[in-house]
């Protein structure tokens, strides 16, 4: 799929678009997003400034997605753990900004070839337009080979047979 459509896609999902979260640019080459998100009357929090769980939304999909695109179908791509510290009170339009880097992409080939699992943790700010620091975010991606996975499936699978048999 095209950045383009992506981009698209992204713009009229559902837990974007009521919450007001713009994708404004994704790169070609996935390596570049950036996300804003204004404060509206729907998005805010009881003492007016942005609810916490749109600022986390607004950058919960990006690195698995851009993980995902350059390491390919070969691997499973997941986001395991995720991490909110809120900085500063959110009282306008805020940014996020994600650059995937090949230093990035190289440590997690590295750590799932030969069939190991790959964590890495990627930070990234929620900024105000002032470039005051909103909230800090930090999202953990898992990978693993599916070879990795076909061949436990295919071991799961024999033993629900032998099961099923007996």
């Amino acid at each position: 799929m095209k950045a383009s459509r992506l981009r698209l896609g992204m713009n009229l999902w559902p837990p974007f678009l009521f919450a007001g979260i713009r994708v404004v640019a994704l790169s070609d080459d996935f390596r570049y997003a950036k996300v804003r998100m204004r404060l509206r009357w729907y998005n805010r929090n009881y003492v007016g400034t942005h609810f916490g769980g749109s600022l986390f939304s607004m950058t919960d999909p990006f690195w698995m997605l851009m993980v995902l695109r350059h390491l390919g179908r070969e691997h499973v791509v997941w986001d395991r753990a995720g991490e909110i510290d809120f900085v500063s009170p959110g009282r306008g339009t805020v940014y996020a900004e994600f650059r995937l880097t090949d230093e990035q992409l190289e440590s997690l080939r590295a750590e799932a070839a030969g069939g190991g699992r790959a964590l890495l943790w990627f930070p990234v700010e929620v900024v105000a337009a002032d470039g005051t620091v909103v909230a800090r975010v930090r999202k953990q991606v898992y990978v693993r080979r599916k070879d990795r996975g076909a061949e436990r499936g295919a071991e799961r699978s024999a033993q629900e047979k032998s099961l099923d048999a007996g």
